[in-house]
C-alpha cells in the first residue's frame, strides 16, 4: 500500500516537472535570440517606413508595399519556427536577414 502510494507521488511529481520543462521551452522558442534578432528588425524597419511616411519623404502606396513585403518576412520567420520546435536555423536567420535587406535598401531612397 504505502509503495503504491509513493509510486503515485512520484509519477505525480514527474509530470509537474515535465509540463513545467515543456513550458519553459515554450517560452524560450518565442524569444530565442535568432528569432529575437529577426523580429527586432522588422520593428525597426517598422518605425522606419512610419517615419518616412510622416516626413513626406515616402508615399503611403509605397509604404504599404513595403510592409506587406515585411509581413510576409514575417510570415515565413514564423513558419520556419514551427518547423524547428519554435527556433530558426543559422541558414534560415541568414536567409530572412538577406530579404530584410532588400526590403531596408528600399527605404529612404
Amino acid at each position: 500500500m504505502k509503495t503504491n502510494i509513493l509510486m503515485t507521488a512520484l509519477l505525480v511529481a514527474s509530470l509537474g516537472l515535465t509540463t513545467v520543462t515543456f513550458a519553459q521551452d515554450g517560452k524560450f522558442a518565442k524569444t530565442h535570440p535568432r528569432r529575437d534578432q529577426v523580429n527586432d528588425r522588422l520593428a525597426r524597419q517598422n518605425k522606419r517606413i512610419h517615419n518616412e511616411v510622416k516626413e513626406g519623404d515616402m508615399t503611403k502606396k509605397q509604404a504599404a508595399s513595403l510592409h506587406k513585403d515585411d509581413r510576409q518576412i514575417r510570415k515565413e520567420e514564423r513558419a520556419m519556427a514551427s518547423q524547428n520546435g519554435g527556433h530558426i536555423t543559422k541558414q534560415e536567420q541568414k536567409t530572412l536577414n538577406q530579404q530584410q535587406n532588400k526590403v531596408s535598401k528600399q527605404i529612404g531612397k
